[in-house]
């Protein structure tokens, strides 16, 4: 089994519950705060080692953050990559509304430290063929892509916040791309038209896989599921009634860390789409990022009993 390195963000989650979330201007009460472990990097190890994948995090904390590399070990993630600096630790800041959707305010850190010494770690013990995992809220993103390349290792990014210079980046490179809806069609530069729906989605992920022919493209779609395109076509799956919605922090990271490790143990496109898609369900129906993200046991149990209908 190739091991994934998952050079990510850290971060420390302060979550504010709201009856709606706040708009410009507006002062508002929060009825509770809980403080998780976070950031898209740690959520997304956390759901990797969850489904069974070995898995080495590399990221920066300052000392306010120590308690987050216990997090990563409990669940079983190598931490001999988190080094420790003088900047804080990435923090958020984040609502939560009664409907489970989320606001988001993001302060990097630590986050965005990495040196070209750092870029270099990524190398330290990787075979041809492992995996490099990448977010968007960690700076040196070329260098790393560039870096993983030379080394022959399988990248995988996941370009969140979706901002500009994404587009910059050496793309041709990944193995796999995963977008929500946003990231999507600002990649591909197709605005919202007169099509329906699903015709929209379509485009926006054959455009990506016409720009990106060597890459396995999927794009989340919130409550309608997900699509994948490859080589062997497009596959569409959807989400599986599980109950109320909580919160939906760190549903596309557990999304994400069930379907790449599908894509480890051989599954068919068909079946990592709809574990995948499991996986994100679970997360949504609790409360927080980390801790939200289901183990491997919880989604076999769920695939074995829903029925995965259109919305």
């Amino acid at each position: 089994m190739p091991t994934i390195y998952n050079a990510g963000s850290l971060n420390i989650d302060d979550v504010f519950q709201v009856a709606s979330i706040a708009r410009r201007g507006e002062t508002i009460s929060s009825r509770a705060l809980d403080r998780f472990a976070g950031g898209k990097g740690l959520n997304q190890s956390i759901a990797l080692a969850r489904a069974g994948v070995r898995i080495r995090h590399i990221g920066r904390i300052g000392e306010d953050g120590v308690f987050l590399r216990d997090v990563l070990a409990a669940d079983g993630v190598d931490i001999s990559g988190v080094e420790i600096g003088k900047l804080p630790t990435g923090h958020a800041i984040i609502q939560v509304a009664d409907d489970g959707e989320n606001a988001i305010i993001l302060y990097s850190g630590a986050n965005r430290n990495w040196s070209k010494k750092d870029v270099q770690r990524i190398k330290h013990g990787t075979r041809p063929g492992d995996i490099l995992l990448l977010q968007n809220e960690i700076n040196m993103m070329p260098e790393l892509i560039e870096a993983a390349h030379e080394a022959k290792l399988r990248i995988v990014l996941n370009p969140a916040p979706m901002e500009p210079e994404v587009k910059n980046y050496p793309l041709e490179y990944l193995s796999w791309l995963v977008v929500n809806e946003i990231e999507g069609r600002e990649l591909a530069e197709i605005d919202i038209d007169e099509q329906g729906v699903g015709e929209t989605e379509e485009r926006v992920i054959s455009e990506l896989h016409r720009r990106y022919p060597k890459t396995v493209i999927v794009m989340t779609l919130g409550k309608r599921g997900a699509i994948r395109v490859d080589d062997d076509g497009l596959i569409r799956s959807f989400f599986p009634d599980v109950g109320p919605i909580v919160d939906t922090t760190g549903a596309g990271d557990s999304f994400i860390g069930y379907l790449l490790a599908g894509e480890i143990f051989g599954l068919s496109g068909v079946e990592g789409l709809r574990r995948a898609c499991a996986a994100g369900a679970l997360s949504v129906t609790r409360k927080g990022a980390a801790i939200s993200m289901p183990r491997r046991t919880e989604v076999d149990a769920l695939l074995r009993d829903a029925a995965f209908n259109k919305p």
